[in-house]
């Protein structure tokens, strides 16, 4: 396992500075060093979640290495050979070569997907100002690099609130594993394997929407186009580093194919349209491709912490009580504080959430839950300070003084993204009441579970 996971995250040691910097943003202290020398990553310990990628700091000062040494480091990292970028010491090695080799030979039929997160951040490629929300540049880019389909994470994110909201009900009203926790988060799940084996019973049995979208392509949307799922190659395009590493568990084929063939990170996204030659400052709004491009604002606010948890209360409230919230707005689980507690009455029963900012905030709350004392029913993990928009694998901000400012404007065109859609609970979308008709027939039946619900365990 420590070997697998170093294929994604690595600090060269050439270029490394000692500065220490990921030591203050890792939150599974997987890094080691002495200050002032190499450091290393402990593969036993890392989640992959890319923070030390985004501060690190120490760079090749490129006007200083000869050309071929360049071009080994970006063959090495899987980046093209043009990119005139500096090379940072902690690096994301991603699948830029493998994706861009399958739109040039055009052998396959492909479908891809993309995260909420990526629509608010991807225009910090091209000089755009930081959070543009540009979902309709976004497909057009997508369509010009020449995907067969343009589809949509978000709308498995509003399936994964129909399945989700339903096993929260189920366990509170039928007896289940309570808290329940979250599952949309690879790096939080990886860690919850790792270092609370005991608890894994507590996760949701969810896959992510990346997943869930990966086995509804190659199962409902095959059929769609009428193309057998063994011809179909699946792209997600992903704020977080460690989407790879889901991607590639073993349990995570469905549809009896690997669901989702490769994902791409946000700035290798920018790679692509930048190696195509496409304006993508003019590029028109264009839109995803239905029906797995069609979402609500529920699912839109994956992207940010809190929003999962939003998510599901907004479907979840009605299904319990009977009767729409009376704001659908739930802004006590918004926010960037560690821990956010929230008690929601849905008439027969007392909701009690909490969401969680960055792993380290919720030591403590897995104590208690281990202990037998956990006063909640219901939490969001993000392993990410700020949830998804701040993942690994989104734009790097080389000045830190933008961080703050880049993280605000993309949360803030996220929710504004989610007021202006609409529809705004997953249980409204059109298309996913089809796709449950004519496909999958209930939330937790026999397809759905077989295709959108998976079981984690302790690693071994």
């Amino acid at each position: 396992m420590a070997k697998r996971m170093r294929e994604f995250i690595r600090i060269d040691p050439e270029l490394c500075s000692g500065c220490q910097r990921c030591h203050t943003v890792c939150p599974v202290d997987a890094i080691e060093g002495e200050p002032g020398e190499p450091q290393k990553i402990c593969g036993d310990a890392c989640v992959m979640c890319g923070q030390c990628v985004q501060i690190c700091s120490a760079y090749d000062a490129f006007f200083e290495k000869d050309a071929d040494w360049r071009v080994q480091k970006l063959r090495e990292r899987n980046m093209p050979d043009g990119t005139n970028e500096p090379l940072f010491a902690a690096h994301y090695r991603g699948n830029f070569l493998a994706v861009k080799e399958i739109l040039m030979h055009k052998n396959k039929f492909t479908m891809v997907q993309c995260a909420p997160a990526i629509r608010v951040a991807l225009a910090e490629e091209f000089g755009m100002p930081l959070g543009s929300l540009v979902p309709g540049k976004m497909a057009a880019a997508l369509r010009r690099l020449g995907f067969d389909r343009i589809y949509d994470t978000n709308f498995a994110a509003d399936l994964t609130i129909m399945e989700e909201g339903s096993e929260l009900i189920k366990r509170l009203t039928e007896g289940g594993t309570l808290p329940m926790f979250t599952s949309c988060c690879p790096a939080w799940v990886k860690f919850i394997e790792d270092k609370y084996p005991e608890l894994v019973g507590h996760l949701s049995s969810c896959k992510s929407p990346q997943q869930m979208a990966g086995a509804i392509f190659k199962t409902y949307g095959a059929g769609l186009d009428g193309v057998a799922g063994e011809n179909i190659y699946s792209v997600a395009i992903m704020p977080c580093t460690c989407k790879s590493f889901e991607a590639g568990r073993q349990e995570m084929k469905a549809s009896g194919y690997q669901d989702v063939d490769a994902v791409l990170t946000t700035r290798e996204l920018g790679y692509l349209i930048k190696e195509a030659g496409i304006d993508f400052a003019g590029l028109p709004e264009e839109e995803f491709d239905k029906p797995l491009g069609i979402y609500s604002g529920a699912g839109n606010i994956f992207g940010v912490t809190g929003g999962v948890m939003e998510a599901a209360i907004r479907s979840a409230y009605e299904m319990v009580s009977g009767k729409p919230l009376d704001s659908i707005n739930v802004t006590s689980v918004r926010g960037e504080i560690g821990v956010r507690r929230t008690i929601i009455d849905a008439g027969e029963f007392q909701l009690k959430t909490v969401v969680v900012s960055g792993l380290k905030n919720v030591l403590s709350l897995l104590e208690t839950v281990k202990q037998g004392n956990a006063e909640f029913d219901f939490m969001e993990v993000m392993t990410c300070p700020s949830g998804c928009i701040s993942g690994g694998g989104q734009p790097k901000m080389l000045l830190p003084l933008d961080v703050p400012d880049a993280y605000h404007n993309r949360r803030n065109s996220l929710y504004r993204h989610d007021e202006e859609l609409t529809y705004r609970q997953s249980h409204e979308n059109p298309e996913i009441k089809t796709v449950y008709e004519q496909f999958l027939g209930e939330p937790l039946g026999h397809q759905s579970h077989k295709l959108l619900h998976t079981s984690y365990k302790a690693s071994s």
